[in-house]
């Protein structure tokens, strides 16, 4: 492996970037609470993990390679994403539900923040793509890729970890202001709309070859 740290400064350039993760993990945030963010991230995290194992043993690279099963990744990560945000833009018309009834579903979104960040991830065939087409790039040709691979795949994996726990922390200390009812519907609203313009955006991405 090489130019490990230009890897490093490149891997959190790539994570801070707006993404569907991004956008999961701000609902979540925000309408569940800091436990909420936490969870989404630690799926996040565990789908990367996956990814890793995925682009160590090369099927991810069968991802890459074949059109059919891209499109099938694509299509179901497509449909899942534009699922929630049609889903959150659905909530905006609880916002006048009695108290005791947002918190059932506060506490019933809690338990589902951890799926939402691991399928919103794993669904997302463009994460296998980058793992097959940036990581090569730090490793010395010809030597053997399995343990570069799997080091370059675990830092990225905390490198996302500890930037969404700062994210998470800063977004939940401002939460008293983001939870007044009419930010929280223009918030809602914003992030609903982002997750079905990523899925529509995943839906008409082309398999590379």
């Amino acid at each position: 492996m090489e130019n490990f740290y230009l890897f490093v400064i490149m891997c959190v350039l790539l994570i801070i970037l707006p993404g569907p993760d991004t956008a999961i993990a701000t609902k979540n945030t925000l309408t569940v609470g800091k436990t909420g963010g936490l969870r989404t991230i630690f799926g996040t995290c565990c789908a990367l993990l996956i990814h890793t194992l995925a682009a160590v043993v090369g099927l991810s690279a069968i991802i890459v390679k074949s059109a059919f099963v891209f499109s099938i990744f694509k299509y179901v990560g497509a449909v899942y994403l534009v699922y929630l945000g049609i889903k959150t833009l659905w909530a905006l018309r609880k916002n006048k539900a009695a108290p005791d009834e947002m918190s059932i579903e506060s506490k019933y979104g809690n338990k589902s923040c951890f799926k939402q960040g691991f399928l919103t991830n794993l669904l997302n065939p463009k994460v296998a793509v980058f793992f097959l087409t940036f990581l090569p790039q730090f490793v010395n040709s010809g030597s053997p890729s399995f343990i570069p691979f799997l080091i370059m795949g675990i830092t990225y994996t905390l490198l996302t970890a500890v930037w969404f726990l700062f994210y998470i922390y800063l977004l939940n200390q401002i939460r008293t202001f983001m939870k007044k009812p009419k930010t929280q519907t223009v918030m809602e609203g914003i992030t609903g709309t982002i997750l079905i313009g990523f899925g529509i955006k995943l839906a008409l991405e082309k398999a590379q070859h």
